[in-house]
């Protein structure tokens, strides 16, 4: 599938992809993943090249509509930006080729908890309707780790309209740029107490993961989880990650 490359900021490394193939991805293990373990990896999203340009594009002001630092707002330690539209060619690929796939999750997920409003087959459409709503600002953001540095559980909320999956590429290689800074899950079921998951990835991979709640399949039908993520402490060295969530924010 192809895509129209957006104009990359000038000066800044210019991130390569400007397409994906969602045929390629294997669409039927992620789903039962999903259903199973509340989350999903990704092999291999972006190459090391890939990932190092957008690592790179952070010191791009150009590129952002906005930087938060963790610590003022008590979400941690570290800080991230919120990439501003026209978004990266390897942004933008990646958030319009993953979305028909995980809309069609997405649907199946809604269907069975008997939630109200739906997720057109294409991100287009969705962010049509996100805007019509007064959500229009990006909501794709790149996260910046030093040493010490750790995100507390949290769930990426910025609207009331919410599609229910987002994703994160690392673009660290933690074989040779950090330590720590594990990417952590926990979940909330009703009546039982939490349960924690590291979800270890390397350069280029990817975690899918609920942004608010997943359903739990059981034998009296489907309930609810409550979902959130972060980011365990960095011992040494750098991180960076991509975050791709769906939703536009208000």
């Amino acid at each position: 599938m192809s895509l129209v490359a957006h104009p990359e900021v000038p000066g800044a490394a210019a991130p390569r992809r400007t397409q994906i193939d969602p045929a390629a991805i294997d669409w039927a293990r992620i789903a039962a993943a999903l259903d199973a373990e509340g989350y999903a990896t990704v092999p291999a999203l972006l190459d090391a090249q890939e990932c190092r340009d957008l690592a790179a594009l952070y010191d791009a002001e150009g590129a952002f509509r906005s930087r938060v630092v963790m610590e003022r707002h008590r979400f941690g330690r570290g800080e991230y930006k919120y990439l501003r539209y026209p978004l990266p060619a390897a942004v933008a690929a990646l958030r319009q080729g993953l979305y028909p796939g995980l809309a069609a999750i997405a649907e199946r997920w809604r269907r069975a908890l008997g939630e109200d409003g739906g997720f057109p087959p294409s991100l287009d459409a969705y962010l049509e309707i996100c805007h019509a709503a007064g959500q229009s600002r990006p909501t794709p953001l790149i996260l910046k780790y030093e040493a010490g540095d750790y995100n507390c559980l949290h769930q990426d909320l910025y609207g009331a309209l919410v599609f229910p999956l987002q994703l994160t590429v690392l673009l660290s290689d933690p074989a040779a740029e950090f330590t720590g800074g594990e990417f952590l899950l926990v979940e909330q079921r009703p009546r039982t107490q939490s349960k924690g998951e590291i979800v270890p990835l390397r350069q280029g991979e990817a975690v899918i993961f609920p942004v608010h709640h997943r359903p739990v399949f059981g034998t009296r039908g489907a309930y609810r989880a409550v979902m959130r993520h972060g980011v365990s402490r960095v011992r040494s060295g750098r991180r960076f990650t991509l975050g791709i969530i769906f939703h536009d924010a208000a």
